[in-house]
């Protein structure tokens, strides 16, 4: 892992994790024969599930925020390169697309067969795919951070990291959500329904969305720049790290692994068991 080098961290050290949390969210998804799933029109989510649909010979369905604009940007149209039927839902319906009158009528239309996945996977059977990034880590550290959108990653993380049976070691979530306190009980509810219990090791820090998801701000853009990441997700958390060394939340001599997400090439890799409810304990062990 390569560590990051910024002045305001400190006596800090911070090493940074590239790994793609799409597959690891699909993994245990996977073995369906139809998965239907939803995302903005730039969703890396949405691009993920045809990639895997292609790879494993699964149909996906893209149910995409909004109107129809052609031609397709280039996230849209490689889904639709890889064999995903793309259909739209107006804005206001698809505020509602959790509820049980949206996905009857998807079910309808779609086939009663179909397997519905939440907005940026995070379910179940992802937290369980997550929470194998922990036993992954070589090397010693204190926490392990993430961006936080829909809550997955972080609830997959702290499950792995109680599956190390290490009790001093934690996880710590950076919203890239205005407003974004119902993570909390988010990540709760998740870890609850793929393990049946949650673990108190993990926190959320919600100060750092520079006004909300895809928003930014001049000093977010340079911090980017500089550290050559992507704004959205990972320019939010590394700003968070500095900022909570630099203030003294962070103690000196902490070593934290800085998760940096979103890279979509990485194929998605099937399990055995789809739906990861094969076993009531965390998948942290390799």
């Amino acid at each position: 892992m390569e560590e990051l080098l910024d002045p305001g961290l400190g006596q800090v050290r911070v090493f940074l994790r590239h790994d793609d949390n799409k597959p690891r969210k699909l993994k245990y998804n996977l073995g369906h024969k139809r998965l239907l799933t939803f995302g903005g029109a730039y969703s890396n989510h949405i691009r993920a599930v045809a990639e895997a649909g292609a790879r494993h010979g699964i149909e996906t369905i893209g149910v995409i925020r909004g109107e129809e604009h052609l031609p397709l940007n280039p996230s849209l149209a490689r889904a639709a390169a890889c064999g995903m039927t793309l259909t739209y839902l107006d804005r206001a319906t698809y505020r509602r697309k959790h509820t049980e009158e949206v996905q009857s009528g998807l079910r309808a239309r779609w086939g009663e067969d179909v397997v519905i996945l939440p907005e940026g996977g995070s379910n179940a059977a992802a937290v369980r795919g997550c929470a194998e990034l922990p036993g992954e880590i070589d090397g010693d550290y204190d926490v392990i951070c993430c961006p936080v959108g829909t809550g997955g990653t972080l609830a997959g993380i702290s499950a792995g990291i109680a599956g190390c049976l290490d009790a001093e070691r934690r996880a710590l979530g950076f919203a890239v959500l205005k407003g974004g306190g119902f993570l909390r009980e988010e990540v709760a509810r998740l870890q609850r329904e793929a393990f049946g219990r949650t673990w108190p090791n993990w926190s959320i820090e919600l100060g750092y969305h520079f006004g909300g998801y895809a928003r930014t701000t001049p000093a977010l853009d340079a911090f980017a720049e500089r550290h050559r990441v992507e704004r959205i997700y990972v320019a939010k958390m590394l700003y968070g790290i500095v900022d909570l060394a630099r203030r003294g939340v962070l103690a000196p001599g902490t070593r934290v692994v800085a998760v940096v997400t979103g890279q979509p090439s990485t194929p998605v890799e099937a399990c055995g068991a789809p739906t990861g409810f094969d076993s009531g304990e965390p998948r942290w062990r390799r």
